[in-house]
């Protein structure tokens, strides 16, 4: 089912392997747009990072992708992107779950220490030129039982009410497409400093994995090119990717 929203196309569909899939094809086809929005009730095969999946209840939660075109941007200027979009989802999340609502670096949202969504960005880029990314969002809603999941919780879990999907994921939209648009403006520096004040476990000491190594780290800040910055005394930067939280 196809309607307009604000101007931009939204593709409603009730099923689909993958919204960041079906994005892509867009982009492939040629009839891809800047806000274009793929929205599913159910989606069988969601994406996260490193290749994990996300499996969700089908009508319970919230899955969709944003096609954007950051072509202001360089590539190697990529965090700038997914910070401006953890800000803007967990700004709108924290308007029904509160501020304890913090971004995990470098993509998860967290209520407490229980996840509420994550983020997964994919890129197409055609030499220098960042031509188009896909942002796709996921976000626990209205399920209250999960399995095979860690630490899960969701926006009913948290409020005690049922939330309306759609109307929230127009709510992200809309907050993102103006994050984006003051992010053209106005630079990175603001949303940086955001982005580290709802830091999740900032200036508290945590325990990271790399490889067969155990440590006990504070949490500092994430740099302007994404890394995360931790210790006391002594520094430690890490790419994502580096090292692994054990919760």
């Amino acid at each position: 089912m196809l309607s307009k929203k604000s101007n931009n196309r939204w593709i409603e569909l009730d099923s689909v392997d993958s919204t960041n899939n079906y994005a892509m094809g867009l982009i492939h086809a040629g009839v891809a747009q800047h806000g274009t929005v793929v929205f599913a009730h159910h989606q069988t095969k969601g994406k996260g990072q490193r290749g994990k999946s996300w499996a969700t209840e089908a009508g319970a939660n919230l899955s969709f992708s944003i096609i954007v075109q950051p072509s202001f941007l360089l590539p190697a200027q990529s965090f700038q992107l997914l910070a401006t979009t953890a800000v803007s989802v967990r700004n709108s999340l924290s308007s029904l779950t509160g501020d304890e609502t913090k971004i995990k670096w470098a993509n998860d949202l967290y209520w407490r220490d229980r996840k509420t969504g994550g983020i997964l960005i994919e890129n197409v880029i055609r030499g220098t030129q960042w031509q188009w990314a896909i942002v796709g969002i996921g976000i626990n809603v209205n399920q209250s039982v999960f399995e095979n999941l860690p630490n899960p919780v969701s926006v009913k879990q948290i409020t005690g009410k049922t939330t309306d999907v759609k109307e929230l994921a127009q709510l992200i939209y809309d907050d993102l497409m103006n994050a984006l648009a003051g992010l053209k403006k106005n630079g990175f520096g603001n949303l940086l400093e955001e982005y580290n004040r709802h830091l999740y476990k900032r200036n508290e000491t945590v325990r990271l994995k790399k490889g067969s190594r155990n440590f006990e780290t504070q949490i500092n800040e994430v740099n302007i090119h994404g890394q995360l910055v931790t210790g006391y005394e002594t520094k430690e930067l890490f790419d994502f990717g580096d090292v692994e939280w054990i919760l």
